[in-house]
């Protein structure tokens, strides 16, 4: 059965700006709740996402959790810059433990190595299966938005986890065909953005979609579903979690989050049972 863990991006103040206090309150709330796993990236707020994970967890007993970061997308002094060399990893790991105050991480993926495919799979990888030996990371794996250059991954290397963001949801099924090879391989999946950028929350006019205004047909089928999902009595949030965590390849499902508000609402979502019926309603409408 899939957990639900915590994506910290909204603590980068990549979505909106929220002071530190506001970033320790998710994080606490996440732990009182039971929330185990923590994921993060340099790329969220340039280092403040792990920074701000790093001295929450600080408060909680040592092993209690797991931490995943990425690597990739490296830090320099004007943000960051694409650079999947095998130098960069080492760097950009060691960058994170500085951060996070850990002198190891559970989980490194490859962060978004959509144009850098041959430099990543060469270069970048070798590198996090030498940091994987030394016990520096547990688990190596890729983290994208995009189904296809994951696959091939799981394919050719030794991959122990996928995160896959906006590819498995109510309203896009397209990665079903990577999480599929995942159960078949033995490697574990993690599934992000869920929500679609929050479509599958609230379907507004104006709401996002893939880092853009959402199109007026993927509207009004996140509306139409809305209703189908009310009139059985169940919230869209809670139809779009369930049917993330039904796959028998998903072992976590992120919730992104810039308040402890937003935190509890998606506990509650996660842990109200939703019939298999109903997704299925929902996905053939």
């Amino acid at each position: 059965m899939a957990d639900l863990g915590l994506g910290t991006a909204g603590l980068g103040n990549v979505f909106e700006e929220i002071d530190d206090e506001a970033a320790a309150e998710v994080i606490a709330a996440a732990a009182d709740a039971g929330i185990r796993y923590f994921d993060t990236a340099p790329y969220y707020g340039f280092g403040l996402a792990e920074r701000r994970l790093g001295r929450a967890l600080a408060r909680l007993p040592a092993g209690s959790f797991t931490v995943s970061t990425k690597v990739g997308r490296t830090l320099t002094g004007e943000g960051c810059v694409f650079d999947f060399s095998a130098d960069a990893i080492r760097r950009g790991i060691e960058g994170s433990l500085d951060r996070l105050g850990l002198d190891r991480v559970d989980i490194v993926y490859l962060h978004d190595p959509d144009d850098h495919e041959e430099q990543a799979a060469n270069e970048a990888w070798p590198e996090l299966c030498r940091l994987r030996d030394e016990g520096v990371v547990a688990a190596i794996g890729v983290g994208m938005n995009q189904w296809e250059m994951p696959a091939r991954f799981v394919e050719r290397l030794d991959v122990d986890v996928v995160l896959l963001a906006g590819r498995y949801t109510l309203l896009d099924r397209s990665g079903e065909r990577l999480l599929d090879l995942c159960g078949e391989r033995g490697v574990d999946v993690v599934l992000g953005g869920v929500f679609n950028s929050g479509l599958l929350i609230d379907p507004r006019p104006g709401v996002w979609f893939d880092y853009a205004p959402a199109p007026a047909d993927l509207l009004a089928r996140a509306r139409a579903m809305r209703e189908v999902a009310a009139s059985a009595g169940y919230d869209l949030a809670a139809c779009a979690l369930a049917f993330a965590a039904a796959h028998p390849a998903v072992t976590s499902v992120l919730a992104g989050v810039t308040s402890a508000a937003q935190l509890r609402a998606n506990l509650d979502a996660f842990r109200r049972e939703v019939p298999s019926e109903l997704l299925l309603r929902l996905i053939s409408g």
